[in-house]
């Protein structure tokens, strides 16, 4: 494999109190069989982050931000900086995961390959390689995401299905010319499918989202979000709606929008059976709250979209997200009731 010039690359690394982390992450960045410039971006942490960094990695790019602007703020940071040096390719990698040796190298050849193709995604799996955590992102018929693989033992089972709808921010590679076309991340999203929202964007603009299997990399999964109650929640039932209605094209909408108000009431009740109903309703009414802005947004992504919605709806999975065992025990429900009503 040759490697390409380190000055046309960057590996971009928010950073929010993971210091645990960050050392086993940089040290698999920093061998690299192609090598880059690594910049992390540090989320205002509390932690000993920014001393790990300016002691032990002189060598990283340190950029520190004032307030916690979440995984889309941290990683617009990090990609401004990234394409002011001229990279032709910016990386965004977690920093609770680590790289095999190759996973950048790979992710580059397969861009340098199809060069229709904005964004390329790896096989990320869970920490210690017994289970797939991401082959790429999803997006279903019912307006929700999920990550193609997740949990799933059959490690290789993905392996020649190349093309997916969208890419894990959490280790993938992305084209500086696609995000000049499109833009960056959506920094309301704060966390949790800013990665489908920019996939999503990337598809409507004509640009392919590429899987390659021999990119590897290991993640600790919900090492952050999960100490802190009543996060996700928060962020699912603020993000949901946004990244429907910017996205999904106006054809689309009268089939999918019933399904997906069904699925969001059933979060919703969901939560407040878990007792997050005040997470779950905040995030409700941030959402509507920008929902100007997010339609604003809307016209601006549709006015410039250059495929069909028959070609949207040819690369959504037709069915509800595999681990959604709830929603289709309703939905069996609901098929019984009709099928015997219309008798």
């Amino acid at each position: 494999m040759n490697p390409v010039r380190p000055d046309k690359i960057c590996v971009v690394v928010p950073n929010w109190n993971g210091a645990g982390s960050l050392p086993a992450c940089l040290d698999s960045l920093l061998t690299q069989t192609t090598p880059a410039d690594i910049i992390v971006v540090d989320n205002n942490s509390t932690d000993s982050s920014l001393k790990l960094l300016a002691d032990h990695y002189l060598q990283v790019e340190t950029r520190r931000l004032s307030t916690n602007t979440g995984f889309a703020g941290g990683v617009n940071a990090g990609i401004r900086r990234a394409m002011k040096n001229g990279a032709t390719y910016v990386a965004l990698f977690n920093n609770d995961a680590v790289a095999d040796n190759n996973w950048l190298t790979s992710l580059v050849e397969v861009l340098n390959k199809h060069k229709g193709a904005g964004l390329a995604t790896g096989r990320l799996l869970n920490s210690v390689g017994s289970h797939l955590d991401s082959t790429g992102e999803s997006y279903t018929t019912w307006g929700l995401p999920f990550p193609r693989g997740r949990g799933e033992r059959d490690v290789d089972r993905y392996d020649s299905d190349k093309w997916v709808f969208g890419a894990s921010g959490g280790a993938s590679l992305y084209r500086s010319k696609m995000i000049k076309e499109i833009g960056s991340f959506d920094e309301d999203f704060f966390a949790y499918y800013e990665d489908v929202d920019i996939s999503f964007r990337a598809q409507l603009a004509g640009w392919k989202v590429i899987y390659e299997p021999s990119a590897k990399a290991y993640h600790k999964i919900g090492a952050a979000s999960g100490s802190i109650k009543g996060f996700t929640t928060y962020q699912t039932m603020k993000n949901l709606p946004w990244l429907l209605w910017k996205n999904v094209p106006l054809k689309l909408i009268p089939k999918m929008l019933p399904r997906f108000t069904l699925a969001y009431l059933a979060f919703f009740a969901n939560a407040i059976r878990r007792r997050q109903g005040w997470p779950a309703t905040k995030g409700l009414a941030y959402s509507l709250l920008l929902m100007p802005k997010k339609l604003w947004q809307r016209h601006a992504i549709q006015k410039n979209r250059k495929v069909t919605a028959s070609y949207i709806d040819s690369i959504l999975i037709h069915d509800l997200p595999p681990n959604a065992h709830k929603l289709r025990a309703l939905r069996s429900k609901w098929h019984k009731l009709t099928l015997k009503d219309s008798r």
